[in-house]
This record gives structure tokens, sequence and C-alpha cells, in this order.
């Protein structure tokens, strides 16, 4: 049966794993050292390699040969837990196993020592899906686990954990992989998988992929499996992922600039006929106008914070040379709220066509007008302007009360 390529490739070795130097030189001094803890946290980012360290440590620190704290990958607990059939260790998806009573069990497997090796392991993912009782249920066992017993609890969201479980564990904070290093390293992948790829693909792939490896192999598994022996080039990502590319954002991003909503319409209708989620376009063209900015803020320091070539960079700052940072922030804030409208909107296309029309007939900041000087009451339409009600009239001057006896003499004469 095919084995996905990020499952083929993934490390078996502290040395294979990448972008994460601090968290492995850490954990291999603890397994030389022998001052493993009791229980660690694992956070990060999808990708980044949580779940495959947790199994490099589980077989470095039960390997019975280990190699300046590697596994050996040639002894039967090796073995056993590269083939996923250790009993040593034991992965739990807390996503659908997240009761108190999936914790009892736990509670009442550790009492007993492990079958083969010295330390039984217990890899706990996304493990923020646990319930406030099954969290309050592990409280205990985690302060206070029986010897030969080890937690890895690994999440994406450590805010959810309880700050009863973070003061029990070690935190280790993995990175997000950095392009040059995911680049260099799939290079290497792709040439021992007999796969060719140009470079521009890699990087695009390395960038959208957002520092997760899995999702960067994933994408090139996939290129890879509907080009069949044939050169990945970013046209064919581009292809499979539904992207639609810089260029079209920076003619939008022209277009808006220029006022010019018909031409705006006109690519949208272009991107949507080419099959492109929309959704994902709009996802693309606000990464776009805040990789603009930041080119247009920063200088000779984007091409660091961006993690872009040169190449990139110049093409960026060739695209937006006649706009301005406030007209680029003042899109970002529009598209960005576009983006949460967009989730419960049935037509979602025309949500993004009105945006852009708005901008495009005005809808931007404009200069303070000028204070008005007041009028002068001599001007011709002064006297005009108060009997059409424009301002308000000035109070007229207070009559005094009848005389009645005035008001008698009038009634006798008229008789």
């Amino acid at each position: 049966m095919y084995s996905a390529l990020y499952r083929r490739l993934r490390p078996k070795r502290f040395e294979d794993i990448i972008g994460q130097p601090h968290i492995v030189r850490t954990l291999r001094n603890q397994i030389m050292k022998g001052k493993a803890s009791h229980a660690y946290l694992f956070n990060g980012t999808r990708g980044t390699g949580k779940t495959t360290s947790a199994l490099v440590f589980a077989k470095a620190i039960n390997c019975e040969t280990p190699e300046n704290g590697e596994p050996c990958l040639t002894c039967a607990a090796c073995d056993a837990i590269g083939r996923g059939a250790g009993f040593n260790v034991i992965e739990i998806d807390a996503a659908s196993n997240n009761g108190v009573d999936n914790i009892r069990d736990i509670r009442e497997e550790v009492k007993y020592p492990p079958a083969h090796g010295k330390y039984k392991v217990y890899i706990i993912d996304e493990a923020h899906m646990l319930s406030t009782s099954a969290f309050n249920a592990l409280l205990k066992t985690l302060e206070e686990p029986p010897k030969g017993v080890i937690f890895i609890l690994a999440t994406t969201d450590p805010q959810k954990i309880p700050a009863t479980v973070h003061s029990r564990c070690q935190r280790f904070d993995f990175k997000r992989i950095s392009s040059e290093v995911m680049s260099a390293a799939i290079t290497g992948y792709l040439k021992d998988e007999g796969i060719e790829a140009g470079s521009e693909a890699v990087s695009y792939v390395t960038r959208i992929s957002d520092g997760s490896m899995r999702d960067a192999l994933s994408i090139l598994d996939q290129c890879a499996a509907f080009y069949m022996d044939e050169e990945i080039t970013i046209e064919k990502i581009m292809s499979i992922t539904g992207a639609a590319g810089n260029e079209v954002s920076s003619a939008l991003l022209t277009a808006l600039s220029e006022n010019n909503a018909p031409e705006c319409i006109q690519i949208i209708d272009t991107v949507t006929k080419n099959g492109k989620d929309i959704h994902q376009f709009t996802n693309e063209f606000i990464t776009f106008l805040r990789d603009s900015l930041i080119v247009l803020t920063t200088g000779n320091n984007a091409a660091k914070i961006l993690d872009l070539s040169a190449d990139n960079i110049n093409k960026l700052k060739e695209g937006i040379k006649n706009i301005s940072t406030t007209s680029l922030a003042r899109c970002i804030a529009k598209f960005s709220e576009l983006q949460q409208r967009m989730r419960f909107a049935t037509t979602p296309r025309i949500l993004f066509e009105i945006t852009c029309v708005n901008i495009c007939r005005g809808d931007r900041p404009r200069s303070p007008e000028p204070p008005t000087a007041p009028p002068n009451p001599t001007s011709q339409n002064y006297g005009i302007n108060i009997c059409n009600g424009d301002r308000p009239r000035s109070p007229e001057p207070p009559t005094a009360p009848p005389n009645p006896m005035t008001q008698i003499y009038d009634i006798l004469n008229k008789k």
C-alpha cells in the first residue's frame, strides 16, 4: 500500500528533525544525563514536528544502545516503536478521547510497569481538547506518575491548557520552520525520491505551507501524483492548490488604486471562471497587501521579515511603487472585514465585488475639509437663507403686554 510522502520521510532520529535545534539539543542532553522529566508540553503550529519529536524521544529513552542521546534504530525497542507496535508508547487522540472516563483508564494503566524497556510513554495529541473534568482527573497522575511513566502533551492551542497543567510540565515551543531551512530539506527529499522540481516551485511551496513541513510535503506529493514523471513547476503547484498568484493580486491592487471598478469586476470574473475559490483568493489578496505594506514600511529589512528572496521583493516593489501605505492599510482593513462577513455568506463573490466597487467609488479616508468662514450678514444671499430657514434665526424682541383700557376703547368704537 502506498504511503504518503510525509509519512515515509518522517524523521527517525533527533538529527533528522529540522528547524527545532533548541528542542533537539535539550531533549538529547536530558537523555544523555539521565535527567528526563516526567511530563512535557509540546506546543506549536501544525506540521512543525511535535508528535515526531515525541516518538523519537520515546525511542531514545527506551533504546538499548543509545548513541549520544540518539536511538540506534536497530534494537528491539526502536524497531517496535518505529513500526507502531511498541507496547511502551501509547498515542491518544484527545479530540476523540477527551472525557474523564478516558483519563481514568490511563490512571489505571500507569500502575503497571512497562512491558519492555525502561519507560512507558503516553503521547496525548491535541491535549487542549480535553475537558475540564479530564484535566482535573489527570493532575495528580501528571504531577507524581509512577516510576517509569512519562507524559508528553502536544497541542496547537496552549492558551486552553490550564495553568495547573502548565506548572507540572516542561514546556517546549516549536517554531515555524523558516523557508530557507525547509527549502534545503525539501530539495534533498525530492532528490532522494527522484522527483524533479524547480527552485521557484520549492520556494512557493514553502511559502504557502506557512512553516509546516507536513503541508509542504503533502502538496508536493499531490503534484507528483498528478504530473507523473514531469518536472514540478510553480504553475503546476498553483493549478493544484487553486491559487491565483501574485500577478493577479497585483493587477487587482493596481485597479483599486486607479479607482477602476470595471477592471476589478473583470479580474474577479476571470478568477472565478478559472475555478479559483473566492475565499482562498481573499486570503491570498490580504497576504499580498500585508507583504506590500511591510515592503513599503521596512525597506531593506523586508526580505528578512517576509522570508522572501530578493527577486520576489523587487517584484513587490515594482507593483506598488505608486501606492501609499495609507491606501494599503485601508485596503487591509476593508478586506479583513470582508473576510469575516464571507464566512456566513451564501454568495461571497458578490460581497467581494461590492467591496471593490465601494473602494473605487470613494470609500476611502479623505483629507479633512478646511473650516469655512462664518456667513457675512451683508451678503446678498443672507436674507434669502434666513427666509428659507437654512440657518437659525435671531430671537425676536419681546412685545409689551396689551393695555386693557385700549382694548375696551376699541370695542366701544366698533359698536
